[in-house]
């Protein structure tokens, strides 16, 4: 009578290589050669001479195949919690260096496209060590060869014993033996067509897998070493499963620096060097680009035009109405810039004939260098504030509505008149929304931060600007990725 087949299990694929410790008896037990009445490889149970029944060496390779899944299902769902291109790399080597037995590696990003970026990140490399692997001729390693486009099979390329191979580079030799490394194991990170990633339809369009080329990821052994080919299999099965997210998280950083390369261009490329004042921004842009923005024109007289706005929205749209305003109060400041309040109103009204579905914030003022004297009009902005050796305030200006929230704005304008030596900074509110404090508190901590500038740092506008922005946003908030875009104007009179 024939075997029953064995049944299939839903979600098991049997192209997955058996585990480590059932191979051996799977081979035994089909083996031509072995005497039929002989004991399976297997055989070793809780019960030393009790044959292991057919069903539960299945069982076993059952288990074994449920586990391998479980584990990548795991290491994946780890990778794709991840909302950034740079924790996306960092999972991907943790992971990998968890299936194949390794404790370090790298990844080499560099897409095929030549759109970058191009970053190679480290896993139990510090910065140092990275340096020095890049001293090595790039055919010499592994991650090389993958990224100049040679074949290497999709079971990715391993180097068991580096000191012993014969054509070793004699400069990868001694980077190796000084990071301590004996052995590699690399693997491509290619982009399938279909993944349905942005990468990808370039693959589709060219026909070659390496148009879709991310970069290389390889694991380095610290003795001889290399995968068995279950590790290799789900390795490979991980990164696969791994690269179209990857893909996004690269399509979503490559927006981001567009939009923020955007702002920037938008915004003054050189503050202009008058006469009696000096001057120094901070601008920090959110990931999808915001609308926030600064200005400083000469004007006729000697003068100066100093502005600072928010655009609401964010986004592409938000960053084009923040240029197309900018742009419009310069006109309007080289024209009637000794009157702010004519300046913002004329500003006002564009904005309401061209962007009615959009309200701003602004603060022009006039600036006299030599007179160290500020004439200030504000739209619904944050009133700005003077620091000096005797005195820290915030400058009273007139309460207003935003642009674009009345049938027409109108608001009076105030004097500030500086010492020599002090400084006005001007800012927008995101630098306030960033400390995630209530408006009193956030004003507070501002207050402070400019009140605690050191005496030496008074002098220069650059380390004001510098010593408040990490004051009111400490541990990394400044650059951490956040909605708010924040803007720092530092003014200061000689």
């Amino acid at each position: 009578m024939n075997a029953p087949h064995p049944a299939k299990v839903a979600g098991i694929d049997s192209t997955v290589p058996s585990p480590a410790h059932t191979v051996a008896s799977a081979a035994a037990s089909t083996s031509p050669t072995a005497p039929h009445n002989a004991p399976d490889a297997a055989d070793v149970t809780d019960a030393p001479g009790t044959p292991c029944a057919p069903g539960m060496l299945l069982q076993d390779r059952l288990a074994g195949w449920v586990s391998d899944l479980t584990t990548l299902h795991e290491l994946t769902e780890r990778l794709i919690r991840t909302d950034s291109l740079a924790d996306g790399l960092q999972e991907l080597l943790r992971a990998g260096a968890a299936l194949v037995g390794a404790r370090r590696g790298l990844v080499a990003l560099e897409p095929a496209d030549g759109l970058g970026p191009e970053t190679t990140v480290g896993l139990g490399l510090a910065r140092a060590d990275l340096g020095h692997i890049e001293t090595v001729p790039r055919s010499a390693l592994s991650h090389g060869r993958i990224l100049d486009g040679l074949p290497v099979g999709e079971e990715g390329l391993a180097r068991p014993d580096l000191f012993a191979e014969e054509n070793l580079d004699p400069r990868h030799r001694e980077v190796a033996a000084r990071l301590g490394y004996a052995a590699s194991y690399a693997l491509a990170l290619t982009a399938e067509a279909g993944d349905g990633a942005g990468g990808t339809e370039a693959v589709r369009r060219a026909g070659s897998a390496d148009v879709g080329r991310l970069g290389a990821a390889v694991w380095l052994y610290d003795e001889p070493a290399e995968p068995d080919d279950r590790q290799r299999h789900l390795a490979g099965l991980y990164t696969r499963s791994a690269v179209p997210h990857l893909t996004r998280l690269l399509e979503v950083e490559r927006t981001r620096a567009s939009m923020a390369t955007l702002a920037e261009e938008l915004l003054p490329s050189r503050l202009p060097r008058v006469p009696g004042v000096r001057l120094a921004a901070r601008h920090r842009t959110g990931p999808r680009g915001g609308g926030d923005w600064y200005d400083a024109l000469p004007l006729p007289d000697a003068a100066l035009g100093l502005a600072v706005g928010s655009v609401t929205g964010s986004g592409p749209s938000a960053v084009a109405a923040m240029g197309r305003l900018r742009a419009s109060l310069r006109a309007y400041a080289v024209m009637e810039g000794e009157d702010p309040v004519a300046v913002l109103s004329d500003l006002e009204l564009l904005l309401r004939l061209t962007e009615p579905a959009r309200s701003a914030t602004a603060l022009f003022g006039y600036c006299e260098p030599a007179l160290r004297r500020i004439t200030l009009a504000g739209a619904g902005h944050s009133p700005p504030l003077l620091i000096g050796e005797r005195r820290t305030e915030y400058v009273e200006t007139s309460v207003s509505a935003p642009l674009g929230m009345l049938a027409c704005w109108e608001a009076p304008s105030v004097e500030v008149q500086a010492e020599p030596g002090e400084t006005v900074l001007l800012y927008t509110d995101g630098l306030l929304r960033r400390t995630g404090d209530t408006a009193d508190r956030a004003f507070a901590r501002l207050h402070a931060a400019a009140a605690g500038v050191p005496r030496a740092a008074r002098q220069d506008p650059d380390a004001v600007a510098e010593h408040v922005l990490r004051t009111v946003l400490p541990d990394g908030k400044a650059e951490a990725e956040s909605a708010e875009d924040v803007v720092l104007l530092a003014v200061r009179f000689d």
